[in-house]
């Protein structure tokens, strides 16, 4: 009998171990993978903030492509400005229009570098072809000039006899009780396209300082008037060098008719003029002729 389990058993045992076998063989259970976890949001390193209309606007000015001063406005002007290329620098030569340019920077007067746009400079004492005078009264011995920078370099555009001083006439018989007006040297943005006694004229909008000659010394002295006195630009009535009869009573005076002409057709071709219209404000300087000689 034991004899005839014994083969039994040992079957019994083949067939648990297969069974083990085909058990351990079977594959792991396949478990969803746990939800993989977003690395954390960071915000984008910051960007510069944009610069504001006013330092816009400054850098448009050192550039010589806007005048100044900055307002914050970013107007036609500004946008205009602001789709130019850079201008090249200044390299201003010995010549007059060098000179003149030279002494704009050195009194830190604005330059308007663009190729389409002109600086409109008077010198007093100084004559056309550069050279000084004795600046005498009641002539028209100071110069108004015209100066376009082209690829950097300064050149006359137009230069004519002009004076930047009342006449004797009004000097001695003042339209204001404190003196004739002066125009004191310097820059201002204070005139627009307008019209003196029937002819087309750049006109005072805006105040300008001016010393009142009380002592009828044809000097700058004393303490300064700033407000609107009409001080224009105008034609000087074609009349002679030597005397400036009623022509001015402290305005700015080009001699000749025809040279106030060619003045006025070449300050309305200025970019800034086309871009702005009628109420833009031109921009000028007076200079002793010192500053331009030295």
């Amino acid at each position: 009998m034991a004899q005839s389990l014994a083969p039994l058993g040992a079957a019994f045992l083949r067939r648990l171990g297969e069974a083990f076998t085909r058990r351990a063989a079977r594959p792991a259970p396949s478990w969803p993978a746990p939800p993989s976890v977003p690395p954390p949001v960071t915000s984008p390193a910051s960007s510069p903030a944009p610069s504001s209309p006013l330092e816009r606007q400054a850098t448009l000015i050192a550039r010589g492509l806007l005048d100044p001063p900055a307002d914050g406005f970013i107007g036609p002007l500004s946008r205009w400005a602001m789709a130019q290329g850079e201008p090249p620098p200044l390299m201003p030569s010995d010549d007059l229009a060098g000179r003149i340019v030279r002494a704009l920077v050195r009194r830190g007067h604005f330059v308007a570098r663009h190729p389409e746009c002109l600086n409109i400079v008077y010198v007093e004492g100084l004559n056309p072809d550069g050279t000084p005078n004795d600046n005498a009264p009641n002539r028209f011995n100071d110069i108004r000039c015209l100066v376009r920078i082209v690829a950097g370099v300064p050149t006359l555009a137009g230069c004519w006899e002009a004076t930047a001083e009342p006449s004797r006439r009004w000097t001695f018989a003042p339209m204001n009780r404190s003196g004739a007006a002066r125009i004191a040297f310097g820059q201002y943005k204070a005139w627009a396209l307008g019209f003196h006694h029937g002819h087309e004229a750049l006109v005072q909008v805006e105040p300008l300082p001016v010393y009142r000659d009380a002592r009828r010394d044809f000097r700058r002295e004393g303490p300064i008037d700033t407000g609107l006195f009409g001080i224009n630009q105008h034609w000087g009535y074609d009349l002679p060098r030597n005397d400036l009869g009623n022509s001015s009573a402290g305005c700015l005076v080009g001699r000749s008719i025809a040279g106030h002409r060619e003045f006025m057709r070449l300050v309305k071709t200025d970019r800034r003029f086309l871009v702005a219209g009628d109420g833009y404000r031109f921009l000028t300087a007076v200079l002793p002729a010192v500053d331009v000689l030295t």
